[in-house]
């Protein structure tokens, strides 16, 4: 008896230790998504300096990347659903390392524009496909934290964005070039770590190579039931992009967009692009150091409280952070805006509300929309179903990152800060009315909720 009992519990340690490694290599992706998207943060002050571009220029510079974004995650949907999951994020892993590299030569907004929508291209993919693959991988009671495990690399990745900013700034005018192209080692690092990874099981159930799932899925530890349960669900989908428009899967197709686009217009990225520009710009920064060391302490605190989600998602679920979270960061806005309003604002004053405005986002809105799209669709359409939710977040992205600049000069600092807080005033109320709770669900069972 104790042996045998002993045998089932190392092997059950086993399973689990391989599915936190494989989704760890997944998660590198999202470690090169937060590097590559908030590296501009760094650069931006050298950029707009060498090339003396305007505010319209700055913008569009930032904002290039992101339109890269929305076609990289349109793409990634079709393709992963195609050629499956792992095929898709090689794919990716080669186009981040190009790009970077790319990225550190131009002599123009032109040729930085073009590597920029290169590097977005990869982006997208991985913001799409990583939370998917991951979520395809995990059982229900840990889901939640291993698709978690993503969004915690993206802040690690900006995290070290911004201390390879504070650091290479030292090499003077021309360290941005530097800041990008360093991105290259992680990318080759996480080319070279797929190999090591199976390929989604549902997805090859979906593609009739039962046998391989089954071994995928044994290896998980998964029960041979589940192989059933979703060779039963995928047979009963019909797969087509059109089934998402009919009546089941209207809602959370709703849900998926909406929240996808909320977590973006709450302002999240003003801080994460401009944050060197809202200090020395608006907060009276005295140096581009400081400034630069500022977005480290915010980088640390994303950091912090992604950690602190991975273990309280699977707890106390989805739908209660979502809604305390977008309430926090609404409140700590609606103080920002009030400090540069009475015309107080300091660099301390300026970092503490948004220091406070980044814990809240990262323990909720950050992880929390990343797992319940990944949660939402059935299988056979999942790919392309969270293309059009990512689609949707990296356009909202792109708008945000295209008007806040102008959005301060036509409104002020204030203004702008307090429009964002409205918007997560309208997360509160969209999470609570429409937002159904996933946590300890299995991505069949919440199939079959949309069925009823």
């Amino acid at each position: 008896m104790n042996t045998s009992l002993n045998l089932e519990l190392r092997t059950q340690s086993q399973s689990s230790g391989y599915l936190y490694r494989v989704s760890s290599v997944a998660a590198l992706s999202g470690f090169l998504f937060g590097f590559d998207t908030a590296i501009i943060n760094g650069a931006i002050v050298f950029l707009r300096r060498h090339f003396r571009w305007t505010e319209v220029e700055t913008e569009f510079a930032a904002g290039s990347l992101l339109a890269g974004c929305a076609l990289g995650a349109g793409l990634a949907g079709t393709l992963s659903d195609r050629f499956g999951r792992k095929t898709v994020l090689l794919l990716s892993a080669v186009i981040f390392a190009v790009s970077s590299v790319a990225t550190a030569l131009p002599n123009g907004l032109g040729e930085f524009v073009a590597a920029r929508v290169a590097a977005g291209i990869a982006i997208g993919i991985a913001s799409m496909l990583a939370p998917l693959y991951i979520a395809e991988l995990s059982p229900p009671a840990i889901r939640g934290r291993l698709v978690s495990m993503n969004q915690l690399a993206i802040v690690l990745g900006i995290l070290v964005s911004y201390l390879a900013g504070w650091g290479l700034a030292g090499l003077g005018e021309g360290s941005w070039r530097w800041m990008f192209a360093i991105a290259a080692v992680p990318s080759l690092l996480f080319f070279g770590a797929l190999f090591f990874v199976p390929e989604s099981p549902r997805w090859l159930v979906k593609e009739g190579r039962h046998g391989e799932a089954g071994q995928v899925l044994a290896r998980l530890g998964e029960p041979p039931s589940q192989l059933l349960e979703i060779e039963r669900a995928i047979a009963e989908e019909s797969g087509s992009l059109r089934q998402l428009f009919e009546k089941p899967l209207r809602r959370p197709l709703l849900i998926g967009v909406t929240l996808a686009i909320l977590q973006q217009v709450t302002g999240i990225n003003t801080v994460l692009y401009y944050g060197s520009i809202i200090f020395t710009e608006q907060a009276g920064s005295e140096s581009t150091s400081a400034a630069l060391w500022a977005n480290v302490l915010v980088g640390a605190m994303n950091l912090v409280f992604t950690v602190a989600a991975l273990f309280t998602i699977d707890r106390l679920g989805r739908k209660a952070l979502l809604i305390s979270a977008a309430a926090g960061m609404g409140a700590s806005l609606t103080a920002l805006g009030a400090v540069f309003a009475a015309g107080s604002a300091t660099p301390s004053r300026v970092l503490g509300l948004i220091l406070c405005y980044v814990a809240f986002f990262s323990l909720g809105m950050g992880p929390g929309v990343w797992v319940v799209i990944s949660e939402l669709f059935p299988t056979r359409i999942r790919g392309r179903a969270m293309s059009v939710a990512t689609v949707a977040l990296w356009l909202a992205c792109l708008m945000i990152t295209l008007t806040f600049l102008s959005l301060v000069k036509a409104f002020t600092a204030a203004g702008a800060f307090w429009i964002y807080a409205f918007m997560c005033a309208c997360t509160v109320w969209f999470v609570w009315k429409f937002t159904p709770e996933t946590k300890g669900k299995n991505l069949e069972e919440i199939e079959k909720q949309w069925g009823k």
